[in-house]
């Protein structure tokens, strides 16, 4: 999980309970994955669009 083991995740979520507070966490973890959600349909999209501008190229 990005070069990172056990420990260093734990002390990050130890670090973010901390600054944020535990009632937070939920609500960050909700607007990440939507963003992250959001991020990769774009990413589908473009890359469909891509798709079919090179088939109309070779066309």
């Amino acid at each position: 999980m990005f070069g990172l083991g056990w420990p260093e995740v734990v002390i990050i979520l130890i670090a973010a309970v901390l600054v944020f507070g535990p009632k937070k966490i939920p609500e960050l973890g909700s607007a990440l994955g939507k963003t992250l959600r959001g991020f990769k349909e774009g990413v589908s999209e473009a890359k469909a669009e891509a798709e079919e501008a090179d088939e109309d190229y070779r066309a």
